[in-house]
């Protein structure tokens, strides 16, 4: 949201307080900067279990592709290896989506439902705007009738000027009045609303990390069978590596 007041028909007498303007303000630029943060946090969500998705989806597409390797058909225990790979990276993906669908409902959802009351709050500062120009022009009117000679037709269009700046003037306090109200209202809701969200964005990660633990603590279990440590595994690779270089159709000319 932006608001840039204008700059016409301004009146001699002071019609807003300098104060009243500071508060206001104070309390919109809390608000737009609130509008802000919602739309990055939104964003951010977003992206963040499209990525989640991506993810597994690609862990999913690795396993797969391991599991059609022709070794599969010769190898049962690279076979077998590669079946439990493919079983894990599945479960992870199933939990995954469960994950993401919960997050969208709990967090995405709110985020752009809060998001949708901005337009409207914009839309209310606007028209408070509109009705104090509209009451600095016919201050300023009255006041030109004010100045002028006191015969009778200038005395008929100054009481004419006054009973068209009333209904204006209380128009506008009856905007400014509700504006001043419900701005911090709106802006401490925040944390009522956001709360829940949260608190269910700590607990999908946490049911989701704790399932990842026991699949690939499962996993662990089927194909660490040799029960080597990973400098072990770096060291056996790194033989095997060696073997194959010493081959002549790979060896240096």
């Amino acid at each position: 949201m932006s608001w840039i007041p204008f700059k016409i028909g301004q009146p001699k007498k002071q019609i807003v307080s300098k104060t009243v303007e500071r508060d206001f303000e104070r309390e919109y630029d809390k608000l737009q900067k609130l509008e802000d943060q919602t739309k990055k946090l939104h964003k951010d969500m977003k992206k963040s279990t499209e990525a989640d998705l991506a993810m597994s989806k690609a862990a999913v597409k690795i396993s797969a592709d391991l599991l059609s390797n022709p070794l599969c058909e010769q190898d049962q225990a690279f076979l077998d290896s590669m079946t439990a790979l493919d079983t894990a990276m599945r479960r992870m993906d199933a939990f995954n989506q469960e994950k993401v669908n919960q997050i969208q409902k709990t967090v995405i959802d709110p985020l752009k439902k809060y998001g949708g009351v901005f337009p409207s709050l914009n839309m209310a500062v606007k028209r408070r705007e509109q009705a104090l120009q509209d009451y600095k022009r016919l201050q300023s009117k009255v006041e030109k009738y004010e100045e002028k000679e006191k015969t009778g037709p200038a005395m008929v269009k100054l009481h004419q000027a006054r009973e068209e700046l009333r209904p204006v003037k209380e128009d506008f306090e009856a905007k400014n009045k509700q504006l001043l109200d419900e701005m911090p209202k709106f802006y401490h809701s925040r944390i009522d609303y956001f709360q829940p969200s949260f608190e269910a964005l700590i607990r999908a990660q946490v049911v989701y990390f704790t399932e990842m633990y026991n699949i690939f603590s499962d996993l662990t279990d089927q194909i660490d069978q040799a029960g080597l440590t990973d400098e072990q595994r770096e060291r056996e690779t790194e033989a095997k590596l060696s073997e194959l270089r010493a081959l002549s159709i790979v060896a240096d000319d």
